[in-house]
């Protein structure tokens, strides 16, 4: 059924948010919480429940590329649970046969049971969150698994999965370029295939925020962590991978798709409380909040000329993919005396009417980019 389906149907991609932590890290800002099983099986319920209804009307107009579960952290959820989701979105949606389908797992909830169900359901990609294989920092940001827990699952995860990638954070007390390098010669030595490393981020109102205020954690500077960065960069790529986004790495042909349609602007579908949803030009998102969410209330918006040019360029500089000049309809980069500067220092490069951003520049894509949009 689904060989001629490239031809009959346009690519789209789902991303399904499951809220849930087995405890929530000191550093975490996103929409995620603690759970008891009935709101869990609620919350289930609602996500097919989403999922049955937004195909009614578009299942015949596109099929599958690629499904990712984010979160939070799906892995907490069952094999029932997971299958009874799963078993939704294949039952509505054409899926192609070589789909990209990805799981964030934790270590701590990693279980053989679960691997071995991921897999029967096509499941083929798995992200772990890692984050760093040093003990003491695990503790202080909250992680509920060791070294020893991370490697074993791992292990584990890779007697079943080729297309494993495993997270990274840079800008942990104490850390330094060696110590990151050597985790992550650790991780391919297992055969990690991807690699993505995350800037320490540290947002109001959360425990770290208060720890950090309290002097009870002190993250590396801004410019350790560019140099540790760097580091980290430069012996990821002379291991033979490609750095095809700001904090991504992969050898190739291991590359995230489902992360790749986004920063190409491909459209997709999100299921669960504040996924966010592309379609036919608009951009929607659900509520942040499981009554919001039951209740079915969600945000629209279409974006004006300048703010998608403002997205090619945003997304597009983001990672190895650029963005093409005459996709541009409302900015005129000829006229903005930064994108000549830029161009004249090799910070952007153009070949064939593709810009992209030098990697080299790429702790400045912030700033680099907002002065594109002038």
């Amino acid at each position: 059924m689904l060989l001629n389906l490239e031809a009959m149907k346009k690519d789209i991609s789902i991303y399904v948010h499951i809220p849930f932590c087995e405890r929530k890290c000191k550093y975490c800002a996103f929409n995620s919480f603690c759970a008891t099983e009935h709101e869990k099986e609620e919350y289930i319920g609602l996500l097919c429940r989403e999922i049955e209804s937004r195909a009614k009307d578009v299942s015949q107009e596109y099929a599958v590329r690629t499904i990712y579960f984010g979160g939070g952290t799906p892995s907490v959820l069952s094999p029932q649970q997971f299958e009874r989701v799963t078993s939704t979105i294949f039952e509505c949606f054409d899926v192609y046969d070589n789909a990209e389908f990805t799981v964030e797992a934790n270590p701590s909830s990693i279980t053989p049971e679960k691997l071995e169900k991921w897999k029967q359901l096509r499941v083929n990609r798995l992200s772990i969150g890692i984050q760093t294989l040093k003990d003491k920092s695990l503790a202080q940001i909250g992680r509920l698994h060791s070294r020893e827990m991370a490697l074993e699952k791992l292990k584990l995860a890779r007697k079943l999965f080729d297309n494993v990638s495993c997270d990274l954070i840079v800008g942990l007390e104490g850390q330094s370029g060696k110590q990151i390098c050597g985790e992550a010669k650790e991780l391919l030595s297992l055969g990690v295939k991807h690699i993505s490393c995350y800037l320490l981020e540290v947002y109001p109102n959360t425990p770290l925020f208060h720890m950090i205020s309290n002097g009870q954690f002190s993250p590396l500077s801004d410019e350790d962590v560019v140099a540790t960065f760097n580091k980290l960069a430069t012996y990821l790529q002379d291991a033979g991978m490609q750095r095809y986004e700001i904090s991504n790495f992969a050898f190739p042909g291991y590359e995230s798709r489902h992360n790749l349609n986004y920063w190409s602007r491909g459209e997709y579908l999100g299921f669960g409380i504040s996924a966010h949803s592309f379609l036919h030009g608009k951009r929607t998102e659900n509520a942040a909040t499981v009554a919001d969410y039951r209740d079915g209330k969600v945000t629209a918006e279409t974006l004006s000329p300048r703010e998608e040019d403002e997205e090619k360029i945003m997304l597009g500089l983001r990672c190895n993919l650029g963005f093409r000049l005459s996709d541009l309809k409302a900015i005129d980069l000829e006229k903005n005396p930064y994108f000549a500067d830029y161009l004249g220092q090799g910070i952007l490069r153009r070949s064939g009417g593709v810009v992209t951003l030098n990697p080299l520049f790429y702790h400045l894509s912030n700033t680099i980019i907002s002065n594109l949009f002038g």
